[in-house]
């Protein structure tokens, strides 16, 4: 959470139209010229600084802001690298291509949308990556599909619902991470309190593709078995290869500290690899900082399993980085409190806290298309407010990715949705009523904000 004093008391007219400037302006980066929203960032970072210079506030004052913007990132930093080196760890064990490979076992000729809906939900948890899970399997189940003359749009809202799950749940997520660390809650404390709205939106969403699912037999899975056999070539799928998982979950009921226990996870990985495969030291620390690359020849296959190391969340990293340093420069110029101070006689009940937050997060989805943006500016806007009526931080997290993470590829000009919709050549529009896991996350967390059902307050 910002500790950081205003300099200035902006009006509120100012104050939004600073706002409003910068929403837009990363609106046109992001969606117009598809910039990476690094640059929209920097270049608010900048807009910022001269409006600072305009209202005489020195450079010294300006510059401490951005510091300690940045500052409360570094919890976040750290579990991103750890993170890294899990996911390069468990490849080269096997954990990752075993998971992928019991996940499509469950492929049946009845109950399709169910089944794509599932497996989609075991990848997504194994690999923490939503668009990889649809840029792999997605396809393959859309091309399934096509061939069988089943619903296209049923079948990537299914497919986007599984792969979002996972991104949601899984501990390798980003995005999870990220809102975790961001109110400072234990990861694995934020994944089980997810539990609450998630495991309700699971079983609901999974009836619906179950009704949904046509009677007909499934007979072309070619890409499947294909996919299945080039995992089987990698040699790397084994029972042993999943002790590291089963390590993971052990430390996570005994409630290890995320760093500790990911780094307990990655040495038990690297242990195992060595019962089928030889890597030098040396190797070892290459594939932990550059990640695991996949040669088995298949595409698919090696753009599953081709991920991981400590480079691989510089991206995330930066952006971390840079957009905290931009609100740490919004509170300093006291235009976040500007803001809050117009709403906050409205802000009275825990219903309307939750609710507030939802929408907010959601909001920025729309305007802005960029998930990590909706996680950080929402958990950095909203941290006090939680406090003030006595709400655990854990409840800010579930918020922001039950109206963050899983509704950025419901928007079409977002960033998940572009691309979901360009691999995926199903339109953002005709999938977004069957992304049944999607759409029900925020409708249940504003539901129980309402009700106070399921909610922790602070001791």
């Amino acid at each position: 959470m910002f500790r950081i004093s205003s300099t200035i008391t902006p009006p509120f007219k100012e104050a939004f139209f600073l706002i409003l400037l910068i929403i837009t302006l990363m609106a046109v980066c992001i969606i117009e010229f598809k910039s990476v929203p690094h640059m929209p960032i920097l270049f608010a970072i900048l807009l910022l600084i001269i409006y600072g210079f305009i209202k005489k506030v020195s450079f010294n004052l300006l510059e401490e802001g951005l510091i300690e913007g940045a500052k409360t990132g570094l919890g976040a930093v750290f579990i991103f690298f750890f993170i890294g080196i899990l996911i390069s760890s468990w490849m080269i064990a096997g954990t990752i291509p075993t998971l992928i490979y019991i996940g499509f076992q469950f492929i049946s000729p009845h109950f399709f949308f169910a089944i794509v809906f599932l497996v989609t939900c075991v990848i997504g948890l194994s690999i923490g990556s939503s668009l990889t899970t649809v840029a792999t399997i997605g396809v393959a189940f859309v091309g399934i599909a096509g061939a069988m003359d089943i619903s296209l749009a049923i079948t990537a809202g299914a497919v986007v619902s599984g792969a979002f799950f996972g991104d949601k749940m899984s501990p390798l997520s980003d995005t999870t991470n990220l809102a975790s660390a961001i109110v400072r809650v234990d990861l694995f404390e934020h994944i089980r309190n997810m539990g609450w709205t998630t495991i309700p939106s699971f079983f609901i969403a999974i009836i619906g593709y179950i009704i949904l699912s046509p009677n007909k037999e499934i007979q072309q899975l070619e890409q499947i078995n294909t996919l299945k056999d080039g995992l089987l070539q990698t040699g790397m799928i084994h029972w042993y290869s999943l002790l590291p998982l089963a390590l993971l979950i052990v430390l996570s009921f005994k409630k290890v500290p995320a760093v500790l226990a990911l780094a307990l996870t990655s040495t038990c990985a690297i242990a195992v690899a060595y019962f089928h495969q030889f890597f030098t030291a040396s190797e070892v620390l290459n594939i932990l900082f550059s990640g695991y690359t996949s040669q088995t020849g298949i595409a698919a296959i090696d753009s599953l399993l081709s991920r991981g190391g400590m480079t691989s969340m510089m991206f995330t990293i930066s952006l971390v980085l840079l957009a905290l340093s931009m609100g740490g420069l919004l509170f300093t110029l006291g235009i976040v409190q500007s803001l809050l101070r117009k709403v906050e006689s409205l802000l009275t009940s825990v219903g309307k806290v939750i609710s507030a937050t939802a929408f907010t997060a959601i909001g920025v989805n729309v305007l802005i298309g960029e998930q990590y943006l909706s996680i950080l500016l929402t958990g950095e806007t909203f941290q006090a407010h939680f406090q003030k009526v006595g709400l655990a931080n854990k409840n800010l997290a579930r918020v922001m990715e039950d109206a963050g993470t899983v509704v950025n590829p419901l928007v079409p000009w977002s960033v998940c949705g572009i691309f979901i919709t360009d691999v995926l050549a199903v339109s953002t529009i005709d999938y977004l009523p069957f992304a049944f896991f999607c759409l029900l996350c925020p409708v249940l967390t504003i539901l129980f904000g309402l009700t106070g059902k399921t909610l922790t307050y602070n001791k």
